[in-house]
């Protein structure tokens, strides 16, 4: 693997993928600590071996395989070999995914992936050909190659997700408690308090909030931070305003939080938002060459020299772009 020691990684959107993140990495000592996405993991590993522990299992994707996660599933991430691994990896949304199967293949109710790890060459290809078309800024090319790879991955390895019934004690135990982080999130209670206020213990409370939701409360707020922080990010706001909003202590801390769980630190993530909102005014906004010559049209003398004939033919070389 080309420059074993070097960790690299751009997490970015294409706008003409609407609900779609998108991600390029090559990594050796990162570690991802244990978190859970809003979107869809298809992750195509190109060099390396990456090993995520999944629902209770060390699972092992290599070159030519894919690693899936269905939507607020909790696993990590880790290097299985010294050299690392290098990957590209689309996240589309729950809605995207659903509409795709709706279309294209016979599964009901709500869509996701059998298997965490799927040996398919032919689909990694595709997801590196989706961000190829994307850098290329290719709508046509990144949007069809998508819903093929979602549509073979689905045909292959796609079944229907178990609706999750909160009909127990524990979960309902859990919810309240997760619906009161969810609330004071800048803010939140100990253990001790959060389960007093509940009529629970704090160990009853442990246990029912991993059984519901796969991580302590405090890993679960962790990570609920960093997905709020994403979206203020999203949103154009700072790094450090972001952090503070959603309870980091500052800056660093949710850099260090943000890193473990995005891939990228915040600044690098919202740089690349940035960059597509500048993209997005400039193609609201005229260039300025373009002003320059609808004002040379309007103002010139309309003239037998200069009025030109509408072409509707083929550009000639001239022209051509």
């Amino acid at each position: 693997m080309q420059g074993s020691g070097e960790e690299r990684a751009r997490h970015w959107s294409y706008e003409e993928l609407p609900g779609v993140d998108l991600l390029r990495a090559r990594y050796v000592r990162k570690a991802f600590v244990r978190h859970t996405h809003e979107h869809f993991v298809i992750a195509a590993i190109a060099e390396g071996v990456e090993v995520f522990h999944h629902r209770g299992a060390d699972q092992y994707a290599g070159a030519g395989s894919l690693a899936l996660v269905n939507p607020d599933t909790p696993h990590t991430g880790r290097a299985g070999v010294p050299e690392g691994w290098r990957y590209g990896a689309v996240y589309p949304a729950p809605e995207l995914v659903a509409e795709i199967a709706g279309e294209t293949t016979g599964i009901r109710g709500t869509p996701g992936f059998v298997s965490p790890v799927l040996d398919d060459p032919y689909a990694a290809r595709l997801v590196h050909q989706v961000l190829r078309a994307a850098d290329e800024g290719n709508a046509l090319a990144a949007d069809t190659l998508l819903r093929v790879a979602v549509t073979r991955l689905l045909r292959l390895n796609g079944g229907t997700l178990p609706r999750r019934e909160v009909r127990t004690a524990g979960t309902r135990l859990a919810a309240r408690a997760r619906a009161v982080l969810e609330e004071r999130m800048a803010g939140p209670p100990t253990l001790e308090r959060l389960a007093g206020d509940l009529g629970t213990s704090p160990f009853a409370l442990l246990r029912a909030f991993r059984d519901a939701y796969g991580m302590p409360p405090h890993a679960w707020l962790t990570d609920a931070r960093v997905r709020r922080a994403r979206r203020l990010l999203d949103a154009g706001t700072a790094p450090a305003e972001a952090a503070v909003v959603v309870g980091f202590t500052d800056q660093a801390h949710l850099s260090r939080h943000f890193s473990r769980i995005v891939g990228v630190p915040p600044g690098a993530y919202r740089r690349e938002r940035k960059n597509v909102q500048d993209a997005r005014q400039r193609l609201l906004l005229p260039s300025q060459a373009w002003q320059n010559r609808q004002h040379s049209q309007t103002y010139a003398p309309t003239t037998e020299t200069n009025r030109t004939r509408p072409s509707y033919g083929t550009p000639s070389e001239s022209e051509s772009p």
